[in-house]
């Protein structure tokens, strides 16, 4: 459905979007992740076509979309992070525009924006004032319009920013049901979302791809280490770091207390030589316990460079 080739932009001398590439089939619900500045959104932009890459194509559908913005656009749907609503109109008027705006027939559009209503569930707030809504309500209203004109592509950028958990909640659900009948691609900072939403993922970092594959084989990829976290005193990096499958350890001291967080590969169960090691150098453990990897070990150790 959606082919990306060598887009590249630029802004202020800097490359924001470098050389990017990767392809959406139909069907798919991708996540699309990266920290602050990574180019999650100046892609996301290209290929809604509020900015035109400087290098590279879109395609969609096979139509190189430089040359066809307006078939994307009347099959695009299109949440930006901001969820720029008219806070000074009913939902109801604001949704009548907006139907409006995308060409909508009068039959077609009262059947579209019922449609659109009951799949978000708004109908309790339809003939309410925008700028009386909660904000996840108004998160609600915003994939309204986005769905109503039954895009062949979603785009929804930060959906979930600025909500509470149970807000969060409702509105991941929500996106799920509506990866049924549309091909998504969604950006969060929220990596538990795009584990219950996505079927794929796609991690950007200082404008360039660095990851891109099925979602279990990025967190089975990561469980396939294990990190081991310990609290002692007595003992020292070099001496864990001769325990066997052990390939990194990082350490904090607090007072007479150190904080060891030791990297492990494969299914490796170390904690007994671990405590054997301590007691060995005379040492005292006041805390070793184990966790398996996740897709948060997998984006930090992508994003690392970008963090630091």
């Amino acid at each position: 459905m959606l082919e990306i080739n060598n887009i590249s932009k630029e802004f202020f001398g800097k490359k924001v979007v470098n050389d990017v590439s990767f392809r959406v089939s139909s069907g798919e619900v991708v996540g699309f992740l990266g920290p602050n500045g990574a180019g999650k959104t100046t892609t996301m932009r290209m290929i809604a076509t509020l900015l035109e890459a400087e290098s590279g194509t879109i395609t969609f559908n096979d139509k190189n979309i430089r040359d066809n913005p307006m078939y994307i656009r009347e099959r695009l749907g299109y949440m930006p992070e901001n969820n720029p609503l008219y806070e000074g109109m009913l939902v109801s008027e604001y949704l009548e525009y907006v139907a409006d705006l995308k060409g909508l027939r009068k039959i077609d559009k009262t059947q579209a924006i019922k449609r659109a209503v009951g799949e978000v569930e708004i109908e309790d707030v339809y003939h309410k004032p925008i700028i009386e809504l909660s904000k996840g309500y108004k998160q609600r209203v915003g994939l309204a319009q986005a769905i109503m004109h039954k895009p062949d592509l979603l785009i929804l950028d930060e959906p979930t920013e600025g909500l509470d958990p149970n807000q969060r909640v409702s509105i991941r659900n929500l996106i799920k049901n509506l990866g049924k009948n549309h091909t998504v691609i969604i950006s969060t900072h929220v990596l538990q979302e795009v584990t219950a939403t996505c079927s794929r993922i796609i991690i950007i970092n200082d404008g360039k791809i660095v990851a891109d594959g099925k979602t279990e084989d990025l967190i089975a990829g990561a469980q396939g280490k294990r990190t081991i976290h310990l609290e002692a005193e007595g003992v020292s990096v070099d001496a864990l770091m001769t325990l066997k499958g052990v390939e990194n350890v990082k350490e904090k001291t607090t007072g007479q207390k150190t904080f060891f967080d030791i990297s492990v590969a494969g299914d490796l169960d170390i904690r007994a030589d671990i405590f054997d090691t301590v007691k060995g150098c005379g040492g005292r453990i006041w805390e070793l316990r184990q966790e398996r990897g996740s897709l948060e070990d997998v984006f930090r150790e992508l994003t690392k460079e970008s963090e630091s």
